[in-house]
């Protein structure tokens, strides 16, 4: 039987919480496990904090800390930790005499019980409802052998048993065997990771390994540290966000384009822009965003591949002027640096377009940078299916940018195949013809309802976007030297 979600405590880590299915159940024993830089401590302090505000006795016990180091990360997240009882186990610069060595005992028969003892006279005389030991390292070397050890935590978990207090005991892991003997005895396992990629930032995830008599968010969950604490991306399942929505019709304001997309994109798909570079993918997907914005909605833009001064100047020197619309909110505009945002990240920041500014169309350009922020391409389509399938859910149209390899032919590569998950794919393609390159585009597919299968002349210059007439006249239009049909040689400008 599932706990009452209105018993769980909260960590006071934002995310966390929905990761493990509402909080932490009370008076249970926990343990966090993580290599050094993690951000255990982190956690720790704003499961205190969390404590405090809520008028709770909260004691943390550092056995590798001092209170001076604790207090010092406080202050760089800008906390008030005077709530926060605080006491050093550390060994005193005495026991650093010679006449303070061991010879007859073995250190774990004397000093882990005076500091089990230390430990539960303050327990008694604090009487707090949350507890953070840190770390498990001194316990495990004080204890000399895994049944003193394990017996141990064992006692621990018996003591807090009957005094209504939370326990959160934190593991950095350096034992060079990484035993499961706390795993076994914890209500709940927390792990954190982190890897230091070739470029860039640290990625940081966490994984929930159990959770006795609780559903929770299974798998890895991408996290960051920053000044005010941890904060943890829920990874996205979009089968939790099922909604009905009807596919109204979004046109881009050109009525040629409109005509060739059967009257517009549809709310709730997602379409796909493919092309060589320089073929006109942005300024389309940024039409069809200021054409929302126009008619009153909002829209979001993700761009991974220009910078939103260039992304401003070279919209405006289209006739798309973005500044008024960025100045009323109705388009929002996010530079991504792959090196620095994870993609759980990433995720977030979409679902905060969507659900607190009320996006209605977003913009991700490019794909190829979106692939660049993942940390193992193979995972690309299957985070990229939640997330489109969310945002369809929510009735969100998604427009995704990606650059092919190569000019002209057949033969142009894409780094990432995902024109099978959207529900339309647009082709903008170069040929050439009188010995200038130009420009054309189409519609492969669009699951949304009809479209024209014809392939129209597409330019771009100070006035707009121009969609010229079907080149009716040409074969071979896409493999980029197109071969005239009843000797008329010059296609339509």
């Amino acid at each position: 039987m599932e706990p009452d979600h209105q018993r769980l405590l909260s960590v006071g880590v934002p995310g966390l919480n929905d990761v493990l299915g509402g909080g932490l159940e009370p008076n249970r024993l926990y343990l966090l496990e993580g290599t050094p830089g993690a951000g255990k401590t982190t956690i720790a302090m704003q499961f205190l904090l969390e404590g405090a505000a809520r008028g709770e006795s909260v004691l943390y016990v550092t056995l590798s800390e001092t209170e001076h180091e604790l207090r010092g990360v406080a202050v760089s997240h800008g906390w008030d930790i005077s709530g926060v009882h605080v006491r050093e186990m550390l060994p005193t610069q005495d026991s650093l005499q010679p006449e303070e060595q061991y010879t007859m005992f073995h250190p774990s028969e004397v000093e882990l019980s005076e500091t089990t003892l230390r430990i539960l006279s303050d327990v008694e005389a604090i009487k707090p409802s949350r507890i953070v030991f840190d770390s498990l390292s001194e316990l495990r070397l004080l204890s000399g052998t895994s049944l003193r050890y394990r017996r141990q935590i064992l006692a621990l978990k018996q003591f807090f048993a009957g005094r209504q207090c939370t326990v959160l005991l934190l593991d950095d892991m350096t034992a060079t065997e990484h035993d499961l003997q706390v795993q076994s005895i914890a209500h709940a396992v927390v792990r954190l990771e982190q890897s230091n990629s070739d470029y860039g930032s640290a990625r940081r995830r966490l994984l929930v390994v159990k959770y006795r008599g609780q559903s929770f968010r299974g798998g890895y969950h991408d996290y960051k540290i920053h000044r005010g604490g941890l904060q943890v991306f829920p990874r996205l399942v979009a089968a939790e966000h099922v909604n009905d929505t009807a596919l109204s019709k979004l046109p881009s304001g050109i009525e040629a384009l409109d005509a060739l997309l059967g009257g517009g994109l549809e709310k709730g798909t997602s379409t796909l822009f493919v092309g060589a570079p320089g073929t006109g993918k942005s300024s389309v997907a940024v039409r069809f965003a200021i054409a929302a914005a126009e008619r009153g909605e909002t829209a979001a833009l993700f761009v991974f591949d220009e910078s939103v001064n260039t992304l401003r100047t070279r919209s405006a020197g289209l006739g798309m002027a973005l500044d008024p619309h960025l100045q009323s909110g109705r388009i929002r505009i996010k530079q991504v640096d792959p090196a620095e945002l994870s993609p759980g990240e990433l995720v977030h920041e979409i679902r905060q377009a969507v659900t607190q500014h009320g996006a209605k169309v977003i913009v991700i350009d490019s794909l190829n940078g979106y692939l660049n922020a993942m940390p193992d391409e193979r995972f690309l389509i299957v985070q990229l299916h939640e997330l489109l399938t969310y945002l369809g859910q929510s009735g969100v149209a998604t427009l995704l940018v990606g650059a092919q390899h190569g000019l002209i032919g057949m033969q142009m590569q894409t780094p990432v195949d995902a024109s099978y998950l959207a529900d339309a794919v647009v082709l903008l393609r170069y040929y050439e013809a009188e010995g200038e390159v130009r420009q054309a585009i189409s519609v492969l597919k669009k699951r949304g309802g009809a479209h024209e299968r014809s392939i129209r002349a597409f330019s771009m210059d100070r006035r707009g976007l121009n969609v010229g007439e079907p080149l009716r006249h040409f074969r071979g239009i896409l493999t980029g030297v197109p071969v005239p049909i009843d000797g008329i040689a010059t296609p339509p400008q």
